[in-house]
């Protein structure tokens, strides 16, 4: 009797947690081994890509199933089908070793998207294993191209679609998406692309692309995420007379219509999975900001690209102060140039502002102190307080006029480069090349030993610079890092300049898997700041001497585990974490750091075949 209410238990959605605390044997009925119940058979199975397994499915569940005889007859082992991937991709990376073109990249993409909607399982197991030659391809620079080009390249739906025409139906429609459980959401209202601007529905394709980074690098399980498109027209007018557009053929939305939609997507995604996080990706600078202080103290959510942005490029500059054989808390006598003053470099300054200011003693003073660090460019120059019109976000980092080295309001690139010798030149504006041979000479003049070229806008058209026109033009010397790879460059003497690429990646899966698997009630500024911090300090000291700042992104897994661990303990210390699963507050406040570690690791997913039982609906 006791064994039937136990496998009655395990058909229950709480059969993980009852498992785990009545009978300590979670490692018994794991999500990995558990077996699957599937509501279907025969061809129908072939054709989910959540259960199918294609040749490597058993002779037993061939019979099971009704599959005996729609498969050839040999059965393949989970690395076989992985080999013969891997071996057909191959062909194609032979085909273009002339370089890379946007034929070939989009060639890769689909090839992976295929695999993709057929067996999803092995999707994330090839991508997992590969992740530093696939993370281009599903994700920058690649997607880029994808968005550009989405609705010719579309197949088959992805994600969920809210639109203007939706409004008073968005919480009825929740519920048209399949799955009871939702993690992690990724949102896009296609107004800001990457660099490249307005791309409307087509927008899609990177919150698909950053949800499969945050199965293969977080283990969030693929069956817990939804893409979301929010589609409120759009203001790209070669799209809205484009007969074969997708979205809606109309002039965005603007003023309360706009904020009433997101307002109501926000309402329907909350009341039907209340512990979600929701991610906002390529919002323009105009919303981006508003939208993250209308929700974030009241919403587990975070926006990426002021956020994850800035926190990766705090970890880059942090880790620019070590690799002049510098402490970290020096960090707080660099002198800054910021190029950009959208939501990504306002956002970075807001960010490394605080962290200078934490090492000042985290006063209001200091705050002040720490402002006096940057000098920050927009696309009129030099931002000072004799400005008209100013930017509000922007308004905090104008500089005084008795403090401007000389310089006049507007002042260009160069101008500012030459006068204030700066030790970091950091680049987020979106214009390639702005980083040109004149602007990149006066870096030589820095007062730093060491100083350090941060081309960070996206797609790599967009970099502000290359890694080779970097060192060619300011020196051997310098630390280099960019948003999208570049290769090394040889110095000579058998010296390397190290590309070091600060993809968001490193940071957005670990704050979201720690902020889920911590149960945060919001994703906080000081948890923000353990992720960068956390990113910083990953590096052994050797490394950082050559110039290498961040990790290799085949580390990517680990990477994440340890800042997920560093954002949950910074929850558990704000009073925070709400807990998760089988550990309630109480429980996670006396939890060590080898305990949260393992935590973490505990509830990352890993792709596993598991055994699938038909049963009728």
């Amino acid at each position: 009797m006791a064994h039937q209410q136990l496998i009655s238990a395990l058909r229950r959605r709480s059969c993980s947690a009852l498992i785990t605390k009545k009978y300590n044997a979670r490692f018994l009925f794991s999500e990995a081994t558990r077996p699957s119940i599937v509501h279907k058979r025969s061809s129908d199975v072939l054709h989910d890509p959540w259960y199918n397994k294609g040749t490597a499915f058993p002779m037993t569940e061939r019979d099971r199933l009704d599959l005996r005889g729609l498969l050839p007859p040999r059965v393949m082992t989970f690395q076989q089908q992985i080999d013969r991937f891997m071996t057909d991709f191959g062909r194609l990376e032979r085909a273009s070793r002339d370089g890379p073109s946007d034929t070939t990249s989009l060639a890769k993409w689909r090839i992976l998207n295929r695999l993709h909607d057929r067996n999803e399982t092995l999707y994330y197991k090839v991508l997992m294993d590969n992740i530093k030659q696939f993370a281009p391809i599903v994700y920058t620079p690649t997607v880029g191209l994808v968005c550009q080009n989405y609705s010719g390249l579309f197949r088959r739906p992805r994600g969920m679609y809210f639109s203007a025409a939706d409004r008073g139906e968005m919480l009825p429609m929740v519920y048209n998406w399949p799955a009871d459980e939702v993690d992690m959401i990724v949102v896009t209202d296609g107004s800001r692309i990457l660099g490249l601007g307005d791309l409307g529905v087509q927008g899609i394709g990177i919150p698909i692309g950053k949800l499969d980074l945050y199965v293969a690098a977080a283990g969030i399980n693929p069956q817990r995420v939804m893409p979301v498109m929010i589609d409120v027209g759009t203001n790209n007018k070669e799209l809205r007379e484009n007969p074969l557009y997708l979205g809606l053929q109309q002039p965005r939305l603007e003023g309360e219509e706009y904020l009433s939609v997101i307002d109501e997507f926000m309402e329907a995604v909350y009341t039907r999975w209340p512990n979600v996080i929701v991610q906002f990706e390529d919002f323009q600078s105009k919303w981006a900001f508003k939208l993250l202080e209308r929700y974030r103290h009241t919403c587990r959510m975070f926006n990426d690209d002021i956020q994850g942005t800035a926190g990766v490029a705090v970890a880059g500059l942090l880790g620019a102060v070590r690799a002049q054989g510098l402490p970290m808390s020096d960090f707080a006598k660099q002198k800054i140039v910021v190029v950009g003053a959208g939501s990504a470099g306002i956002g970075v300054l807001n960010s490394a502002r605080q962290a200078i200011a934490r090492i000042l003693g985290g006063t209001d003073a200091s705050y002040r102190e720490a402002t006096k660090n940057f000098w920050l460019i927009d696309k009129m120059g030099l931002v000072t307080k004799e400005r008209v019109h100013i930017d509000a976000d922007a308004e905090p980092f104008a500089r005084d006029p008795e403090a401007l080295h000389g310089l006049k309001e507007g002042a260009s690139v160069a101008e500012v480069v030459e006068a204030v010798k700066p030790d970091v030149l950091l680049g987020l504006s979106g214009v390639g090349g702005i980083f040109n041979q004149e602007v990149l000479e006066m870096m030589r003049q820095s007062t730093s030993a060491r100083p350090a070229i941060f081309a960070m806008s996206n797609p790599t058209k967009n970099a502000e610079c290359t890694a080779e026109q970097a060192f060619k033009h300011v020196g051997p010397h310098i630390v280099f890092a960019s948003g999208s790879p570049f290769t090394d460059v040889e110095l000579g003497g058998g010296k390397i300049g190290h590309a070091n690429q600060g993809n968001n990646m490193y940071l957005f899966p670990g704050i979201g898997l720690g902020s889920l698997v911590s149960g945060a009630q919001i994703i906080s500024d000081g948890m923000l700041q353990a992720a960068a911090e956390c990113l910083a300090a990953y590096m052994k000291d050797e490394e950082v001497e050559e110039g290498i700042i961040f990790p290799s992104i085949s580390s990517i897994r680990d990477i994440t585990k340890h800042v997920a661990a560093a954002v949950m303990t910074e929850a558990i210390k704000e009073g925070l974490a709400e807990g998760y699963r089988d550990k309630d507050p109480k429980e996670m406040a006396e939890m060590s750091q080898e305990d949260i570690l393992k935590h973490v690791e505990l509830n990352m997913w890993h792709p596993k075949y598991s055994a699938l039982v038909s049963s009728p609906r």
